[in-house]
């Protein structure tokens, strides 16, 4: 989900809540940049329901796959003006125009495959008779685990996210192996990764 911002040599990241300017303990990353503040308090780990906001949340994830999470967030409104605000028919319906028009777009990342992937999955979530964000949701824990402590309990992917990931390759699907699956699923709070000690979590 996030690529921590570049430390002095010899500095070692905390890995454990960090208390911010107004003194709420945050996970270390929501206070490395700027633009994390605002995404870590009010949309990380909160529960997102809805084909359209789910299929963003999962293109962005793929889009930021190899980048950082920082490069998404601050492109962020140009992704939502360039793919129609993620509506999925519409992104369904682009044509080759519409690749050639997002591959000289420099507000977003242009990257063909991605671009292409976004497209594939747009198809393939009208396919999906249950929709996007329900077979998604499917796939949230019962009984939500421990809390992580400390960044180092927090799991690149899951039983979970390899079996939400098996399922959606067999959908069509595609840029979405289980780590980028997993990075959705905490991005629409389908899992809570805010360490035990964050204001996030428990507010």
């Amino acid at each position: 989900m996030t690529e921590p911002v570049a430390e002095p040599a010899g500095t070692e990241r905390p890995t454990g809540p960090v208390a911010g300017p107004d003194g709420k303990l945050r996970c270390p990353w929501g206070l490395s940049a700027p633009e994390y503040v605002a995404y870590h308090d009010d949309e990380w780990g909160r529960p997102v329901h809805g084909d359209q906001a789910i299929f963003e949340r999962v293109c962005l994830e793929a889009f930021q796959s190899g980048l950082s999470w920082l490069t998404i967030l601050r492109k962020r409104e140009n992704f939502r003006k360039a793919f129609a605000g993620f509506d999925i028919p519409a992104v369904a319906a682009f044509t080759d125009a519409d690749v050639a028009r997002l591959l000289a777009d420099a507000g977003i990342v242009r990257n063909r495959a991605k671009i292409n992937a976004a497209i594939t999955n747009a198809r393939a979530a009208l396919e999906l008779k249950e929709g996007l964000s329900d077979l998604v949701w499917s796939y949230a824990e019962a009984e939500p685990g421990q809390a992580p402590r400390t960044l180092a309990d927090v799991p690149a992917q899951t039983d979970g996210s390899k079996a939400l990931s098996k399922e959606l390759r067999k959908r069509g699907f595609v840029f979405t192996g289980p780590v980028t699956v997993y990075a959705s699923m905490q991005a629409c709070g389908v899992v809570n990764d805010h360490l035990e000690a964050c204001f996030a979590r428990i507010r």
